[in-house]
């Protein structure tokens, strides 16, 4: 029994102290960037000597991908959450409340949006652990785009797709359990792309004097691509 309690008091403490290890990372990635982050760095704001937090993270690289992973599933738990809070059937209610849920989270994190979003970290690859996490976003999207499939909605017209372009919608394609229409597929892409763009540029400064109010220019694109969508 004792043994067991024991075990039990080692592994709540390693879950607590990766917590502490990660927290401070994320206050470190807010005040130096992903490119400096520093173990050792980190280690002394914990209180203990380098060679602990390497037990918990061997390189820079394994804290960075925790970290990575952990933005990715806080904002996959945020686009959920929002997606799950709205009338299944209000497809264009269900599509904004999405889209408001990115915008509110990236500018509520918005150093792990740049760690996720923004530019690559040099000299660091992410690894598939990260693939489930970074696609839950993704997959909000394409079940609401299967979603407006199959409730018939009209999409605003594009010119016919060449071969090639169509080839290059084939992994997207391959994601989505209802098949969808070249314009269909190709509009939810524009408007993926479209709400990211829209939020990098904000956050990363780049709308600064052209766009005075943020929230409505933004309410305003959202409304635009719902309607590009069909779903008003």
């Amino acid at each position: 029994m004792c043994e067991d309690v024991s075990m039990t008091s080692r592994a709540e403490n390693r879950i607590e102290q990766t917590r502490t290890i990660q927290a401070t990372g994320r206050r470190h990635l807010a005040e130096v960037g992903p490119a400096a982050l520093s173990l050792r760095a980190i280690a002394r704001d914990v209180g203990v000597v380098s060679s602990a937090v390497y037990r918990y993270f061997p390189s820079r690289d394994d804290l960075l991908t925790a970290l990575i992973v952990e933005s990715y599933d806080e904002l996959g738990d945020a686009v959920e959450a929002a997606d799950a809070a709205t009338d299944p059937a209000d497809l264009a209610g269900r599509f904004r409340a999405l889209c408001h849920a990115i915008h509110d989270w990236a500018r509520t994190n918005p150093h792990e949006y740049a760690l996720v979003y923004g530019s690559p970290v040099p000299g660091y690859a992410a690894p598939d652990t990260t693939v489930t996490s970074a696609g839950r976003v993704t997959g909000a999207f394409l079940r609401l785009a299967a979603a407006s499939e199959t409730a018939g909605a009209t999409v605003a017209a594009t010119r016919p797709l060449t071969e090639a372009e169509r080839a290059a919608l084939e992994p997207v394609r391959a994601a989505v359990a209802v098949p969808l229409s070249d314009v269909r597929l190709l509009r939810w892409l524009m408007a993926w792309h479209t709400v990211f763009g829209h939020v990098s540029l904000e956050l990363f400064g780049h709308m600064h004097r052209g766009v005075l109010d943020y929230d409505a220019h933004f309410s305003q694109v959202v409304d635009q691509l719902a309607a590009d969508l069909g779903l008003d």
